[in-house]
């Protein structure tokens, strides 16, 4: 059952309990009929309104918190993954999660804003996790990044493809890969490798396990943050500190 066919049935079975509930109240209070019931929810049907906002609060508690102990028990995969691309400090005390795409827009428009904080805060990791699902690029820009953590060019290779100017290509990448500094030739052979195929895999899983639904998701301190805001960002890191 897909997402949107559990959130309709899930809706059905409110209004369903919803009325279920109406007949149990008018029958003990009038000895009720069917047509009581009808006329109780014409004369209130704000009843059903309010039992759905509140069905809606509780649905995004309940989410909430599940997400916080997803995050939780996936700490250690979150920031201590050594397969991992980095950026920053790599014994930095305050550890920013990054899921992204090369191909994505806002993860573009995120990327200064990351460089940023980084040349801001001297104890600040960036653990950069890539995904690889808006484009056929994606995934060649994500390999091509995670290859070149084994030339040490991790952090090079990422901040070159997001400089890349217009849609991405495998001529682009390789050419921003070049000229940070990587073994074109090696970085091939890697990408093609079953390591880099394994970390794409297990990033992918842990995105699903944890309910990463867009990207940037940004987490720290084990929480989730939504922005594109440099001062949001920093307050975040600020009280980590």
């Amino acid at each position: 059952m897909n997402k949107i066919n559990a959130v309709y049935v899930s809706l059905v079975a409110l209004v369903v309990a919803i009325v279920a509930l109406v007949m149990c109240i008018v029958c003990c209070n009038k000895g009720g009929s069917s047509a009581n019931v009808e006329q109780a929810l014409n004369d209130n049907p704000e009843m059903i309104i309010q039992a759905m906002q509140n069905y809606e609060i509780k649905q995004r508690e309940e989410a909430q918190k599940k997400a916080q102990e997803l995050l939780a028990q996936s700490e250690d995969e979150l920031t201590k993954n050594p397969d991992d691309g980095f950026l920053g400090n790599p014994e930095g005390k305050v550890v920013l999660v990054e899921f992204f795409d090369f191909s994505c827009g806002y993860c573009h428009k995120i990327y200064p804003v990351l460089k940023n904080v980084i040349a801001k805060n001297s104890d600040l990791k960036l653990v950069a996790k890539p995904l690889a699902f808006l484009s056929p690029m994606s995934k060649y820009a994500a390999k091509a990044a995670l290859a070149a953590k084994e030339q040490g060019k991790f952090a090079e290779v990422y901040t070159a493809v997001f400089e890349i100017n217009g849609p991405l290509t495998e001529a682009k990448i390789d050419e921003a890969a070049v000229k940070a500094g990587v073994d074109l030739e090696k970085l091939k052979a890697d990408m093609e490798s079953e390591k880099v195929s394994k970390i794409l895999d297990e990033t992918s899983n842990l995105a699903a396990k944890i309910q990463v639904n867009g990207v940037p998701t940004l987490i720290l301190d084990g929480k989730i943050i939504q922005t594109l805001d440099e001062g949001v960002l920093q307050e975040a890191i600020d009280q980590a500190k």
